[in-house]
């Protein structure tokens, strides 16, 4: 794919930063806008700066960064705004440097972000940490932008000694601060702004919302494919449009098939948005509050924009990025290019009796209680179903037994239960476990946890569904949470898995998704991590069994 030194396009200009539109054209040549013309035109298309996902874990599309292009580019995306995180909490500094390197394999623009808490909390076994010392190294990347979220808010609030050297690193060297408080309202919410924080992402309420605007913040408004916060925030918009930007956080492969931030415009134009302000929140604020070397349609701006058919149906026509013309119609031009394996992966394969649990004398049972389309979970004090002495799912009640698996060191499984997955047979399970990425399984009974959990440590990675004499599994080598492979085929893997899922009687939206947020200790409320039961209010482990 090469990239023409000068060209012409003419259209319907969509100027966001001067809230007009013109007829004009475009003179580019090496990948800049050197003159916009005014003049009538023969062409009906509109052209318009592309879009920006302001928050995105890459590695939750269990894509590298360069699959990762390949996919976003046909809606229009043009830019991420990356925590690379994931990848972090398994290898390190190494793990961020290996995103950074396979982004730029392609014509795309990854900003990626200092991880800020690696590992997430000390009641979890990740696979590496990020040290101040690690974080200075990246702040000296030109491509690293910005302290990535802030998940330790506690921390903040109450001037732990890491957290602050971190903060005053970002501050050193000038770099946005992305926050991350669900929850956090009122006096909390203005000391965790003052400390430096600038953004947040994790607002479930407009209420929450308004007290973080207050407070000085940021809102990122996400829709990604566990958690779905659009309705409750967008009214938003119309009163802050220069305070609101767009993001996925997390998004599947097979749902970045089928749409990235150009989902939100559609759905924010069709409850009547304002155009500009639409697009400000998709393609100028990220730009502005991160300082992105990305183009905003202007004399002297990297070429970076896309072509529609109108604002009325929002049909993606073309994507340019430095003037390369990177998507058409709707198929990508990206190429695919090999990428290296990396992992950190050393669990030995369970036996069934690990995963049994004596229920001693309890005579009830904490649960956790996942919410469809959010991230924090209620708790649940239930009956336990014994059998044989020991507690097991409750398939009746949609009471299932869950594990969280060490992957870093041989230990025993960590077992909880879970309620509203659904499953009335087998077993699933993934080593996409936000934030350490250790294994998590859910399952209706031992057999079926063992297998499943069994099958990812014979792979090193990946996510599995068992029943019967089904097994199917997508291998996820690099570092355990991403595919190799083309993107479009890991797609078609992950949604054939995703059916089997629902087949087995899974009711949720994305059940591999909303089950790998079940160990996401810093969102309440209850949590399981490879230590055990987790209360993520107060910050302390809990006993599964409960003897009232």
């Amino acid at each position: 794919m090469t990239t023409p030194r000068f060209f012409k396009i003419s259209g319907n200009i969509i100027d966001i930063l001067n809230k007009e539109i013109f007829q004009g054209t475009l003179e580019i040549a090496d990948g800049q806008i050197m003159k916009i013309t005014r003049e009538s035109v023969a062409e009906t298309h509109f052209i318009l700066p592309g879009f920006i996902d302001a928050h995105v874990h890459v590695e939750s599309s269990m894509l590298v960064p360069s699959e990762f292009a390949r996919l976003a580019v046909p809606h229009g995306t043009v830019a991420t705004v990356s925590d690379p995180h994931e990848i972090g909490n398994v290898l390190g500094l190494k793990g961020v440097e290996y995103m950074l390197e396979n982004g730029q394999k392609v014509p795309f623009k990854f900003f990626f972000g200092a991880p800020s808490c690696v590992p997430a909390t000390s009641f979890e076994t990740a696979g590496a940490e990020i040290t101040p010392e690690d974080i200075e190294e990246l702040f000296l990347r030109p491509e690293v932008k910005y302290l990535a979220e802030m998940m330790n808010w506690p921390g903040v609030l109450n001037g732990d000694e890491l957290v602050m050297q971190k903060i005053t690193l970002a501050q050193k060297f000038d770099k946005q601060i992305d926050g991350h408080a669900p929850g956090l309202r009122g006096e909390q919410a203005f000391s965790y702004t003052a400390a430096g924080m600038t953004t947040d992402h994790e607002c479930f309420t407009a209420e929450e919302a308004r007290d973080k605007l207050a407070a000085g913040m940021k809102i990122l408004i996400r829709e990604g494919s566990a958690a779905k916060n659009f309705e409750a925030l967008i009214e938003l918009l119309s009163e802050f449009p220069d305070r609101i930007m767009f993001c996925s956080d997390d998004k599947h492969p097979d749902n970045l098939v089928e749409s990235h931030i150009n989902e939100l415009v559609k759905r924010a134009l069709a409850k009547g948005h304002d155009l500009f302000h639409v697009l400000q929140a998709a393609c100028v604020n990220p730009v502005q509050h991160y300082k992105l070397e990305v183009g905003l349609l202007q004399e002297k701006d990297p070429a970076d924009f896309i072509v529609i058919d109108n604002p009325e149906n929002f049909n993606i026509l073309k994507t340019y990025i430095n003037g390369q013309l990177v998507a058409i119609d709707g198929k990508t031009q990206i190429e695919f290019t090999p990428s290296e394996v990396i992992n950190n992966f050393h669990a030995e394969p369970k036996t069934v009796q690990q995963f049994k649990l004596p229920a001693q004398e309890a005579n009830k049972i904490r649960v956790i209680e996942p919410y469809d389309g959010q991230l924090i979970t209620g708790t649940l004090l239930l009956d336990p179903k014994i059998e044989n002495g020991n507690v097991v799912s409750d398939v009746a009640q949609d009471v299932l037994k869950m594990a969280v698996v060490n992957r870093y060191q041989n230990t025993e499984p960590a077992i909880a239960f879970i309620k509203n997955f659904g499953l009335n047979r087998g077993a699933i399970a993934s080593s996409v476990g936000h934030d350490s990425h250790n294994i998590i399984a859910v399952g209706c009974d031992d057999e079926s946890l063992c297998r499943a959990v069994n099958l990812l440590i014979e792979a090193k990675g990946g996510i599995s569904a068992v029943y019967e004499d089904t097994e199917e599994v997508l291998p996820l080598p690099v570092a355990g949470i991403m595919s190799a492979e083309d993107g479009y085929w890991v797609a078609d893997q992950y949604a054939k898995l995703d059916r089997t899922a629902k087949e087995m009687g899974s009711t949720l939206i994305s059940p591999f998704m909303t089950l790998s947020f079940m160990a996401l200790l810093v969102i309440p409320a209850l949590k399981l991590s490879d230590k055990g039961l987790f209360d993520g209010q107060n910050f302390q482990f809990v006993d599964v069994l409960v003897r009232e």
